[in-house]
This record gives structure tokens, C-alpha cells and sequence, in this order.
């Protein structure tokens, strides 16, 4: 019963997830109808002590740099280095190129710390255009974007100040730039075997006869002829994030130590800060800052006549996504106090492998969930201590725990109900039956991944 309790309330918010209601809203009543079925009395002291206390507790901590990357995502756009961008990578790598060209634009958006949301209004439009003159079909640009975007830039290619490389960092005491080979090695793997899937898909459209179409909906018009900003200036703020955030990581321990008291007069005691757990956060936080103020020196006349507006819209996006986020933290740590959770742990447990448990259980939770983020979350604060306690064990760094928790995050997040992917079907006016098929093959190849890169770590022993 209490294994069927526990089910449930997963099953539950992934229903209503995918239905679209607010999981804000949701994770708490599913979290609590679990106690209140396994032990009524609970439910008020569970909701206050762990449900609110594991929610606030990730937003004290992720929250700067969600805001921090949704303002410097908003601030590339409005000064149109996004455009920039884009049209400049599309000219060198040609528009007869259009898969790769799209798919590398994605690439240096996200890795240079612009949220996935914007790369996708940013880029639709260019991609849009591409394909249309290439006679490509349109619903082919979804997992297109997909694949350059929602993947390997998110998590597995080293330093990526995506929140989703950031979250392990906190409970394995590593930082972004965590096993570098192995996440190379994924990244190469999941580019390599997308870029082959996808021009198999252009070649048996071009069989059929079928091009770009006609008829589709929220269709872009074309991409003005506006003078756009010089490409080494608008790809600069992403370059200093990137440099920074390497940076940061080293100088950050050096500064500060393994622990820190910070004094002031009015405080009753110091506060003192454990170094490691936050270093890699502190680190993007700053890095994201720099380049918000490399973009603002650039840009400052273009972005200044909305940045009010702007920045009020992404710091609305910034505490959705991170609450939304939050809430599922609380809810998993809820469901992990449940007697029916011990069965799962047991089960999950079974198997031998510490990395391949790491990565079926992440996986699996961002599956049910549809977030990267939020079932890594749910995941690591259940699992953590026992994913650590079997590496050590086995002899594994942290550094590729961290690399395949991160990578297996980002594997079955990208199922129907998956925010990002209704989003990018919304934008790009296409259907769940038109478009799909071709982002489950990329969420495929993602979570294959995970499994190539832990074999390469076996057979190489390299990290």
C-alpha cells in the first residue's frame, strides 16, 4: 500500500503536469495527499518542516543564478546580438547547412549562458528562413532546435553555466567544469549521432518529394535587413562568461578558503559559509554578472529604451521557473520520507552499478517529472548520500558522479509533458504528432549517451 501511496502521487504530478496546470500549485497538494494517506497528523508538520524548508532552501540557493542568466539571456536579445549571432554563424556555415548551422547557433547560445526559453525565440525565426530556402520541412525544425539547445550544451559539455551542470555541485562538493573528458566525450557523441539522424530525416523527406510546406501556422517573417551588431562584439559577452566562470572557480576557493566567517557589527555571530558547497554557484553568479555588464558597455542605447520592461520579463520567468523548480525539490523530498519510498530505494538500490544507478535513478525522476532540473533535484536529495557512499566504495570520483547526474538529468526530461518542448512546439506553431517523433529520437540519443560516456570512463579510466 504504502509503495502504491508513493506511485501515486508521482503519477499524479506528472499528469498534471502535462496537462498543463501549475506545478506550483500541484507538487504540495500531491506531496501532502501522499502523508495524508500514509499518516493524517503529519500533513501540517511535514508541509512547514521539510515540504517549505526543502523549497525555500533551493531557491535560496539557485534562485541568483536563474535570474542572473534570464536577465542576461533578456539583455542579448534586446540588443540584438542574438540576431547577430545567429545570421553571422548561418553565413559562415551556409544556408544550404541548414541543420548544422541552427544546431551550432543553439550550441554558443546555451553554452554561453543564455536560457534555453530565449534561444528558442531567438532562433526560430533564422531557422525558419533557412529551411524554407532550403526546402527542408518545417517540422523538422523542433528537433532541430532540440538537439542544439536541450541537450549537450546543457549538461554535459564542461563549465556550462546551465542550472542543470550547477545542481550536482552542491551535493557531490565539485564544480561546472567537473569531468571534462567524459563530457567531450557525450557531447561529441550526442552532435555526431543527432546531426546523422536529422540529414536521414531531411534525405527520406527529399525521397518523398515533401519540402518546406505550406499552409503552417505562427509563421516568422523573414529577418529584416537591419543593421545587426558586429559579430566579435555580440559574441563577446558570451566568451566573458565563459572565461569568467573558469576563472571564478579558481580564484573563488583561493579567496575564500574551505570555510568562511563573514563579520559585521549588528550581527549577533558570524556566518560562516561552506566554501565548496557554493563555490561553482558563486562562480556562474559571477561570471553571468560580468557578462549582463559586457553586454550593457556594448549595447547600452539599444537595450536601455526597454530594459525596464525587459528585465521586469525576465525576472517574472526567472522566479516561475525557479519556483516551479523549488516545488518539485519540496515534493521529492516529501515522497523520500514515505515508507513506499524505501522500496523504491531498495529496488533502485539492486542495482550494482553506482554510476548506472545514478543514472536510472536522475533519468527516471526527470521522465516523471519533465524537468531536468527538477527530477536531478528530486534524485540527489533522496540518493544523494548513497550515491556518494557507492562511489566511494567503487572507487569513483565525485567528478564523474557529477558528470553522469548531470548528462542523465538530461535525458527522458524531453517527454511530451516537458515545458521547454510545449513551448518550442507553441513558438514554432507545430503539434505534438507533427513534430515529436523526431525530439524523442534526440531525447534517445541523450540518454544513450549517459551510458557511453559511463562505458568510456570504464574502459579508459580517463575523466
Amino acid at each position: 500500500m504504502s509503495f502504491a501511496i508513493a506511485l501515486a502521487a508521482l503519477g499524479f504530478l506528472m499528469l498534471v503536469a502535462y496537462r498543463g496546470y501549475s506545478v506550483i500549485l500541484f507538487a504540495p497538494v500531491a506531496a501532502l495527499g501522499a502523508v495524508l494517506l500514509t499518516d493524517p497528523m503529519a500533513v501540517l508538520p511535514i508541509y512547514t518542516g521539510l515540504f517549505m524548508d526543502k523549497m525555500v532552501g533551493f531557491v535560496k540557493l539557485y534562485f541568483p543564478v536563474f535570474m542572473l542568466g534570464a536577465v542576461f539571456g533578456k539583455l542579448i536579445e534586446l540588443s540584438g546580438f542574438s540576431r547577430a549571432i545567429v545570421s553571422a554563424v548561418i553565413g559562415l556555415v551556409g544556408r544550404e547547412r541548414a541543420i548544422i548551422s541552427i544546431v551550432l547557433v543553439c550550441n554558443l547560445l546555451t553554452y554561453g549562458g543564455v536560457s534555453l526559453f530565449v534561444v528558442v525565440f531567438a532562433v526560430y525565426p533564422f531557422a525558419a528562413e533557412a529551411f524554407r530556402q532550403s526546402d527542408i520541412p518545417k517540422r523538422l525544425i523542433p528537433g532541430t532546435i532540440a538537439l542544439g539547445a536541450f541537450s549537450y550544451t546543457m549538461d554535459a559539455l564542461p563549465g556550462t553555466p546551465q542550472i542543470q551542470n550547477i545542481i550536482p555541485s552542491t551535493f557531490f562538493g565539485t564544480d561546472s567544469w567537473a569531468a571534462p573528458i567524459l563530457g567531450v566525450v557525450g557531447a561529441t557523441f550526442i552532435f555526431a549521432s543527432g546531426i546523422a539522424y536529422l540529414s536521414w530525416r531531411v534525405r527520406q523527406a527529399a525521397a518523398r518529394g515533401e519540402g518546406y510546406g505550406t499552409g503552417h501556422m505562427e509563421e516568422p517573417a523573414p529577418p529584416g535587413d537591419e543593421r545587426l551588431a558586429q559579430p566579435a562584439i555580440a559574441v563577446a559577452p558570451l566568451v566573458v562568461v565563459g572565461v569568467l566562470n573558469k576563472v571564478f572557480t579558481g580564484l573563488i576557493p583561493a579567496w575564500y578558503g574551505r570555510t568562511h566567517e563573514a563579520t559585521l557589527a549588528g550581527l549577533d555571530h558570524p556566518i560562516t559559509t561552506q566554501v565548496g558547497s557554493v563555490a561553482a554557484i558563486w562562480a556562474v553568479q559571477l561570471a553571468l554578472l560580468c557578462g549582463i555588464l559586457t553586454v550593457l558597455a556594448f549595447a547600452w542605447r539599444q537595450v536601455a529604451v526597454r530594459f525596464a520592461e525587459g528585465s521586469k520579463a525576465a525576472v517574472g520567468g526567472a522566479l516561475l521557473a525557479s519556483m516551479n523548480t523549488a516545488s518539485e525539490y519540496g515534493f521529492g523530498a516529501v515522497i523520500a520520507a514515505l515508507p513506499g519510498f524505501l522500496v523504491i530505494r531498495e529496488a533502485l538500490a539492486a542495482i550494482p552499478n553506482p554510476l548506472v544507478n545514478t543514472a536510472v535513478t536522475v533519468t527516471a525522476l526527470a521522465g516523471v517529472t519533465g524537468s531536468a532540473s527538477g527530477g536531478m533535484s528530486i534524485a540527489l536529495a533522496a540518493m544523494a548520500e548513497q550515491f556518494k557512499a557507492a562511489a566511494t566504495a567503487a572507487g569513483i570520483p565525485f567528478e564523474v558522479l557529477h558528470r553522469v547526474a548531470a548528462m542523465a538529468s538530461g535525458g527522458m526530461d524531453t517527454l511530451p509533458h516537458n515545458g521547454a518542448v510545449i513551448t518550442l512546439l507553441a513558438v514554432t506553431g507545430l503539434t505534438h504528432r507533427q513534430s515529436y517523433g523526431d525530439i524523442f529520437a534526440v531525447t534517445c540519443l541523450k540518454t544513450a549517451a549517459v551510458f557511453v560516456v559511463i562505458g568510456a570512463y570504464y574502459l579508459t579510466g580517463l575523466y
